[in-house]
């Protein structure tokens, strides 16, 4: 069974950016998306939306090992549109993304490295305008205190950056948390100390949750 990706990159929802060159404009719309068939299902959105364009050029990467890599040139000359729209991407650290570049032609001629150079900038200019997101597998802890060791449990968690999703009271205090998985041992036998072994601490499940870096 494959290991687990521990973290990687991406976007929330949808962003878009766009630049002129020589009277041409280059909009750059930008998704999340998870599987092929839904960045299929975009694309083709993209097309009838801007069904008088002359390119409607993409690239995109999906999966958490980016396993899935797919551009088009859409009619411009070969590696002009999609691999530089592919390799911003790729600088970016970034999966489970699709980025199409649609060009209006404004009647000026870019030649090969301008139409480059074109297809790049539009594409970092939409990336500017998005949410990037660093996803990270964690692991979710619950951790039963009594009401006289609350305040120390929350001391320690807040002083480490660990984050509270869920707090409980009854004749104890439960608090849930999530830690990235290669800390769980080091975080329970911190709590564990801390509380003077009176916290009891509860695996509970694995999930990927995303923190913002732009």
């Amino acid at each position: 069974m494959p290991m687990e990706v521990l973290c990687y990159n991406t976007l929330e929802g949808e962003a878009i950016g766009e630049i002129v060159v020589k009277k041409s404009r280059f909009i750059a719309n930008i998704f999340h998306v998870e599987s092929e068939d839904e960045a299929l299902s975009i694309l083709e959105r993209m097309r009838k939306q801007y069904w008088d364009a002359r390119h409607n050029c993409y690239g995109y990467i999906i999966g958490k090992n980016k396993e899935l890599v797919r551009f088009s040139d859409d009619g411009e000359p070969g590696g002009t549109a999609g691999k530089p729209i592919l390799e911003v991407i790729k600088g970016r650290d970034l999966t489970d993304i699709l980025v199409v570049v649609t060009r209006y032609f404004g009647g000026v001629l870019l030649g090969t490295g301008g139409l480059v150079r074109a297809y790049t900038d539009a594409t970092i200019e939409g990336l500017s305008n998005a949410d990037l997101v660093t996803v990270t597998y964690m692991q979710k802890l619950s951790v039963e205190v009594d009401y006289n060791t609350i305040g120390k449990l929350k001391y320690i968690l807040s002083t480490d950056g660990i984050m509270i999703c869920d707090e409980t009271y009854t004749d104890k205090v439960s608090v849930v948390i999530a830690i990235p998985v290669p800390d769980t041992d080091k975080v329970t036998d911190k709590l564990v100390d801390f509380t003077g072994g009176r916290a009891i601490i509860s695996k509970l499940e694995k999930i990927y949750m995303g923190l913002s870096i732009s």
